[in-house]
This record gives structure tokens, sequence and C-alpha cells, in this order.
């Protein structure tokens, strides 16, 4: 073995029916006077009664999905002239992007309260979209300084979003084990972040009431983000930038789709993976049992589905083949790209 791993720096606390005590309790030890609560419009009451406890200078509403770049202006534009020394964001993904856009030009520390299981709370990833284009990078300044975890915050997430946003985290955990810094701490939390995602998803999905199982969920995506955070972006996240950015499909369900295509490229060249992925998942092949759990939970299938138009496909694996990372396990080509990007739109068999 021979690896350097990062661990970032953060405070997690865990805690279902407790985010407004807890959202309380860190931006106490930040000291902080002027706070700016992120929300969407959908999630403001749940923002109210999660921050009633803070000494709240501005909430901001506009949140756009990929986080547009004249959005994120106005935003810190709204901070300084506010003069906030702190931020709470209060929703899934964009809000959490939103948030962290800020942080990137000012420096504040954010305090993030997730209501999906997108994850980007637990990375120092940040992503703005100008134009068609979606840019990412990673900084240390946009890392919320803590996370605030309650279960009972994703109880009104309706199923159809609970399922991609979830898959979504999976997509998190199979991309670490060959992103470019993937190594065996990342691996470790990959997998568990697998099996607790599949099980608490096959929860949520019995019974939206279960509670534990959407507390083994929030689990698994913080392991799938903690990976994520050290082992960097790989093919299946390039590919869904691109996607999102250029043809501004959904995110959550643009990650459910593409995920198998991914799986099924790479796992004959990447057998350690492969075989984690099978054990996670409690089958036979890593490819059949992620294909199970998109069965039992009636998974996004198509892209056509969401926004992407045919003619659109040439351009996407031009978009593409630029930034498909050196460590991928199977060299990506024009055809095998659009082989996987045709059989996406299309939501046809994988294998």
């Amino acid at each position: 073995m021979r690896f350097v791993h990062d661990t970032l720096p953060q405070r997690v606390v865990f805690a279902s029916g407790g985010a407004t005590e807890g959202v309380a309790t860190e931006v106490g030890r930040l000291a902080a006077a002027r706070v700016m609560v992120i929300a969407a419009p959908a999630a403001a009451e749940l923002a109210d009664r999660v921050t009633r406890g803070i000494p709240v200078a501005l909430r901001h509403d506009e949140v756009v999905m990929h986080v547009p770049l004249d959005v994120a202006e106005r935003a810190r534009e709204a901070a300084a002239a506010h003069n906030v020394d702190a931020i709470v964001s209060v929703g899934g993904g964009s809000t959490t992007g939103l948030a962290k856009a800020v942080a990137l030009t000012t420096g504040l520390p954010v305090v993030a309260v997730p209501t999906t299981y997108a994850g980007s709370e637990a990375t120092d990833v940040w992503g703005l979209t100008e134009g068609a284009t979606k840019s990412t990078g990673s900084d240390r300044r946009v890392l919320p300084h803590s996370v605030v975890y309650d279960a009972e915050l994703t109880l009104g997430l309706p199923k159809r979003m609970t399922v991609a946003s979830g898959l979504n985290a999976l997509a998190h955990c199979v991309d670490s084990l060959w992103a470019p810094k993937a190594d065996p701490i990342n691996a470790a939390l990959a997998t568990e972040g697998a099996r607790a995602l599949a099980d608490g998803l096959r929860r949520v999905d019995a019974d939206p009431t279960d509670l534990a199982g959407r507390e083994h969920t929030l689990y698994g995506a913080y392991l799938a983000a903690v990976a994520f955070a050290s082992a960097g972006s790989g093919l299946h996240h390039k590919i869904c930038h691109v996607l999102g950015g250029r043809y501004n499909l959904p995110h959550a369900q643009t990650h459910a789709v593409v995920l198998p295509y991914v799986l099924a490229l790479n796992a004959p060249n990447a057998p350690e993976a492969e075989a984690r992925l099978a054990r996670a998942f409690g089958s036979a092949t890593a490819l059949e049992g992620l294909q199970s759990l998109r069965a039992a939970l009636d998974a996004p299938r198509a892209l056509r589905d969401h926004g992407l138009a045919e003619a659109d496909l040439p351009d996407a694996v031009t978009a593409v083949l630029p930034v498909v990372p050196p460590s991928n396990p199977t060299p990506a080509t024009a055809d095998n790209l659009g082989a996987l990007l045709r059989a996406a739109w299309e939501g046809a068999d994988p294998s």
C-alpha cells in the first residue's frame, strides 16, 4: 500500500428531530451575529423552523439548479450588503451549492442542513454554470464548517426525488472506486456507503415513514460524499456535469440514469471495485445488484425522459471526451462514449 489520503476537517451533527438545536449550537460555535439563511421558496417554512434560534440578518431564496453565475453574484452581493458573518443553507444540492458559491469569494463559514441525499455538504467541491458550461473545482473555503443531519427533514421528500437523490449519492460511491485519487480508505468508505444506501433506500421505498431507514440512507450519503471528496470526479461525474451544464438536465435524475451505463463500461476492467460493489449489494455482480435496486425503486430510466434531445448526443460525446480522467479503467473513445450515451438516452439494457 502506497498512497496519500486527504481527510477534510468538518464537524458532523447527526440527530433526528434535532436540527433546530443543532443549528443553534453550530452557529454559536462560530460566534456569528449576522447570519444569511439560504433556502428555496419551497423550503421557507422548514428553514424558518430550523433557524429560529439564531440571529438571522438575511433570508435569501433565489436558488437555481446548477448555480448559474449571475445567481451566485446576486447572492454574494446580498451577503455583502447585509454584512453577514456566516451562512446557513437549508435544502438540497442546489441550495448547498449556492452557499458554497458565496463562501468561495467571501470565505464565510457555512453550516449546511441537508434535506436530500445530495452529499454536497460533505465536500469541498463547488460548481458554477455560465452559459452552457458548468465549471467545477475544489477549494477548502467552500467546505461547510459543519453539517447538521436530521432525517426528519427528509420525510417530506417526494418518492421520485428520494430515489433520484439516493442514486445520485450511490454514484459518489461507484465513482470513488476508480476516480483519479482513489485509495483504500476511499474504497472502504464507498463500499460501506453503497451498502447503507442500498439498504436504506429499499426500506424507505417500502415505508416512507421509516425514520431508521432514512437515517441509514443519510449515513450512506455522507460516507459516499466523504469518499468522493477525497477521490475526486470519475467518468460518471464528468459525463453528468457536461449533461447538466450544457443541456440543463436535472442533476439527481441525470446521475440516476447514467450510473448503470458507466458501471457496465468500467466493471470488466476494474475487478476489485466490481467485487466490492457486488458484496455491498449482496449480489453476484455489481451491475446485477445495481439493476435489482433500480428496478425495486422504479428508478429514472432514460435521458430522453429528462430533456436531452437525440440530436444533442454527438455534441455531448465531443464535450465529454476532453474531460475523461486518465485513471478511468476502460479507455474512453468516441465510439464507446457514443454507445454509452445512446443507451442511456434510450434507457436500453446497460449490459
